[in-house]
């Protein structure tokens, strides 16, 4: 029998139209092609040229901007959840965010020293990403069940063709700084602006304000909430958090693993990246399709999750053991399959257990959202540990790195598929 996460007597949701899926995934194309494509090309061109020979520049932009996108998505969750207006509760922020990236956009473009271009960044993680936060509460509002799976597959695929539509396009505009950052984020702002006029969001005015007035201690509860009372949403927040803490030691470093592996140079192993890259890609829309689409026709989230997980973990196994290039690209094409089938079913299932849908969806999933930016950032700092186990002079032990990533990606699916309980 399923076991649905909805709350007692509460009736299932109609099925969401068409149009508003098909909206839904062109707006989460384009807001992941505004801000993705500054980190894939258009920040390094940018601190290249304010910056000559300082690369790790960037990463001191990229992690505040991180800081930045965690903090606020869920402030702007809690407060579309709270918000009565004509246009309702998603759409004045939904705007409002987006014009907060163009506008960091436009700095990013003419920023004349790297301080400038660091604040631009920040701005542009703060309205490009709080923006994806409230489409996903967009999709706790208006998502029955039965179509979670789906519209979850299909925007894991755009959130991977997004960056290759991006470098396409930032690969013929290198020359214009301007346009380097304002063509990828006008393809977002009209993306959002379809969404937010063509999507009928009902007047939120007559709606019951619940909880607690609005002050800095509500706000600051946006960033909280107490595991024992929602522990399915634990679970499975835990197990999102494990399972990208293996991507990120999987993904940080291949190029490092490459050159390691295969003998040669950092800068010689880049071409490498991209052959295993390219299969990559395939393999997680694959996974993303296959497991949404099947998770909501056989109504099953749990054992897809724990699949994904152990997919990954095979595909990162194989390449902590594989002598060359072909079996490295098998296991990695094996491991964005299992992410691909991980993360599309998983965000579905995090729709499925979501507390307080009627008044704090968006709060939760700007939380939800912690169990990767957390995990991008601690995982890097983590992973010296293990690569220099058993090792001496410049060796690094990639073998138990990898092998690492593998137990994480096996333990987050056994996480969410023995621990969560009100989903199937």
């Amino acid at each position: 029998m399923v076991i649905s996460a909805e709350p007692a007597g509460a009736a299932e949701m109609p099925p969401a139209e068409s149009s508003y899926i098909w909206l839904m995934v062109l707006a989460v194309f384009g807001v992941f092609m505004a801000f993705v494509t500054p980190i894939a090309i258009s920040l390094a061109i940018r601190v290249e040229q304010l910056a000559p020979g300082h690369e790790e520049y960037l990463g001191y932009i990229t992690g505040a901007g991180g800081i930045a996108a965690v903090l606020a998505a869920p402030l702007f969750g809690r407060l579309s959840d709270r918000t009565r207006s004509r246009l309702g509760r998603r759409r004045p922020y939904l705007l409002g965010l987006t014009a907060v990236g163009v506008v960091a956009l436009v700095v990013l473009a003419l920023a004349p020293t790297v301080l400038v271009l660091g604040l631009g960044w920040v701005l542009a993680q703060i309205g490009w990403g709080s923006a994806f936060v409230l489409l996903v509460a967009s999709q706790a509002d208006r998502l029955p069940e039965s179509q979670r799976g789906k519209v979850s597959a299909l925007s894991g695929v755009v959130q991977q063709l997004a960056p290759i539509a991006g470098a396409l396009m930032a690969g013929g505009l290198a020359g214009n700084a301007l346009l380097l950052f304002l063509v990828p984020g006008a393809v977002g702002v009209v993306a959002v602006a379809v969404f937010v006029c063509f999507v009928y969001e009902p007047d939120s005015r007559g709606m019951e304000k619940t909880g607690e007035p609005t002050s800095l201690r509500v706000l600051g509860h946006a960033y909280t909430f107490d595991p024992r009372r929602y522990p399915d949403f634990a679970w499975n927040w835990l197990g999102k958090f494990l399972f990208m803490f293996g991507v990120t030691f999987n993904t940080t470093f291949m190029s490092f693993f490459l050159a390691a592996r295969m003998g040669v140079s950092v800068e010689e192993a880049a071409g490498m990246v991209a052959v295993v890259a390219g299969g990559g890609i395939v393999a997680t829309m694959l996974g993303a399709l296959g497991g949404g689409f099947l998770s909501d026709r056989l109504r099953r989230r749990r054992a897809f999750v724990l699949a994904g997980g152990c997919v990954f973990a095979l595909g990162a196994a194989v390449m902590a053991f594989a002598p060359g290039l072909p079996l490295i690209v098998a296991g990695a094409v094996l491991g964005n399959l299992g992410l691909g089938l991980f993360a599309a079913v998983d965000q579905a299932l995090m729709l499925d257990v979501l507390p307080e849908r009627e008044s704090d969806a968006g709060r939760f999933a700007g939380i939800y959202g912690f169990s990767t930016s957390i995990a991008q950032g601690l995982a890097p700092l983590i992973a010296p540990i293990f690569l220099a186990v058993g090792t001496s002079g410049d060796e690094q032990n990639y073998t138990l790195l990898y092998l690492m990533a593998a137990a994480l990606a096996l333990i987050s699916g056994l996480v969410v598929a023995l621990r969560v309980k009100s989903v199937s």
